[in-house]
């Protein structure tokens, strides 16, 4: 028997879930229902009743299933019914790109989310006469799917003070008082002209830069289709035809010559900044050269230069990946959470952490925004690569017996060799500078062990690979001065890793 479900045009996927838990707890195939809804003398019957609990789904199917159903194509519901079918029989993965039904799902919600993005960008209000004290506004959009109800809670959270009314051709949504109902759509209205359009021109016209058109891009961000509703728009084709006299107008007003004056007082600033030697001899000459490190990106976005600290015949010298937050705004290496993990292991492997040498393979803290926060980032190849002068003089002016790797980012660093670090964890390599490197576990992957065996074994791990270090450092220092490793040579170079 084949059973219609005739859904609401609002609301829809609500009804379209109810519905689905009844045909899923009486288990009628998806084959078995018409969810076009067609009616008739000879339409099918509705589902009957259910009262069960409903079927048990991954977390993220109630959120896809919202968005394709705000999808334009009649056989959402279909589709969404199959995957919801599928998964409450354990039939493979319908929720995965490599499956055709997952993968099709997945583009729909996609397509659905790109559509809100371009509503709310794209969307431009006009205002209308209002006799209370709040103002009003309407406006006219052509959404390709069903996106207005899903887009309509941004408008009311951004003009809240404010009345307004958006019409597209299925649905329209009014916000009057704080309140935000859903009605009919209909055809474009009558909507006077805005007097705030000519400022908003003139603003558009101004901001337009000739010199960086891409229409490729500019057509792919902002489609024809939407050009129509767009006060703006009516502007680009003048814009575009006068681009190329708009550039050359500003290649030649910028090709003025300085102000009488600003050479002298050019040299005087240059003069009184503190210059770096091309190879410094010390390590306080190369502390102070680092801190004025423009070799990658990194320095732009960072609080400032982390060089290393220790003694300067220290005997160990400890590679970290790069400064963490704590470091950045301390300026000092290893005193945030991780490192306070390494001095207390350190300690327990009977190490002072006083003499060795603690560093890092990169000097600047490279991070992510989050609101306040500053999320940890890996460095590259290219910035460690661009900081490896820093970490080679470091090597000569130190001149460690032995250096222990924490972490991936400083075996390579060290070695070059980019090989997974849990295969060489605990074995003695040569490094790029000639001395032994021993890696081992950084205190931040430790640290993000979520289990507690395992952090409890890979803190084990750390202690045993630093009283190693120790051991090969004491080997080291009874080896006959013409089998040293090149890294002890007695002038100090930055040597090229």
């Amino acid at each position: 028997m084949t059973y219609a479900v005739a859904l609401p045009e609002r609301g829809s996927f609500e009804a379209w879930r109810a519905a689905a838990r009844c045909a899923i707890g009486h288990g009628i195939a998806p084959e078995r229902i018409d969810w076009a809804g067609n009616t008739g003398l000879f339409a099918a019957p509705p589902l009957p009743d259910y009262n069960g609990p409903p079927p048990r789904v991954p977390a993220g199917f109630p959120a896809l299933a919202r968005s394709v159903s705000w999808h334009a194509a009649p056989q959402r519901f279909a589709l969404l019914y199959q995957a919801l079918w599928r998964l409450h029989r354990g039939d493979g993965n319908p929720l995965s790109h490599a499956d055709p039904l997952g993968r099709r799902l997945q583009l729909m919600a996609k397509a659905v989310g790109r559509d809100i993005h371009k509503m709310h960008a794209f969307l431009r209000f006009r205002e209308l006469p209002a006799p209370g004290p709040r103002r009003s506004f309407a406006a006219w959009f052509e959404p390709e799917h069903d996106t207005l109800e899903p887009a309509s809670p941004f408008f009311a959270r951004r003009f809240a003070d404010m009345d307004w009314l958006i019409v597209t051709p299925r649905l329209s949504a009014r916000f009057r008082d704080g309140a935000l109902v859903f009605g009919p759509g209909g055809d474009r209205p009558d909507l006077p002209e805005d007097a705030a359009e000519p400022l908003w021109a003139t603003y558009f016209a101004n901001i337009f830069n000739p010199a960086r058109i891409k229409l490729a891009a500019m057509r792919s961000e902002m489609p024809r289709k939407y050009w129509k509703n767009l006060p703006e728009t009516r502007l680009i084709p003048q814009m575009l035809a006068g681009a190329e006299a708009r550039v050359q107008r500003m290649h030649a007003a910028g090709a003025a010559a300085p102000r009488p004056g600003a050479a002298p007082v050019l040299a005087r600033y240059r003069a009184a900044m503190p210059q770096a030697p091309d190879c410094p001899q010390t390590l306080d000459e190369a502390r102070a050269a680092a801190l004025q490190c423009r070799r990658c990106g990194l320095c732009e976005a960072a609080t400032q230069t982390v060089w290393g600290e220790g003694p300067a015949d220290a005997p160990l010298m400890i590679v970290g990946e790069q400064p963490g937050d704590h470091e950045d705004l301390a300026g000092r290496p290893f005193v945030g959470p991780a490192g306070r993990l390494l001095r207390q292991v350190m300690a327990e492997a009977g190490l002072d952490p006083g003499r060795a040498w603690l560093t890092n393979a990169v000097k600047h803290f490279k991070f992510a925004p989050r609101g306040k926060r500053r999320l940890h980032r890996n460095p590259d190849a290219t910035e460690i690569r661009h900081c490896r002068w820093w970490l080679g003089l470091e090597l000569a002016l130190v001149r460690p017996r032995v250096t222990l790797a924490l972490g991936a980012s400083a075996a390579l660093a060290l070695t070059g060799d980019d090989s997974p670090l849990a295969g060489r964890r605990g074995r003695v390599e040569t490094g790029l500078h000639g001395g032994p490197v021993l890696p081992s576990w950084h205190p931040a992957y430790v640290l993000r062990l979520p289990d507690p065996d395992q952090a409890a074994q890979a803190r084990a791990q750390l202690a045993a690979d630093l009283a190693a270090a120790l051991r090969l450092a004491a080997l080291e220092q009874t080896r006959p001065a013409d089998v040293a490793p090149a890294a002890r040579a007695q002038t100090p170079a930055p040597p090229h890793l």
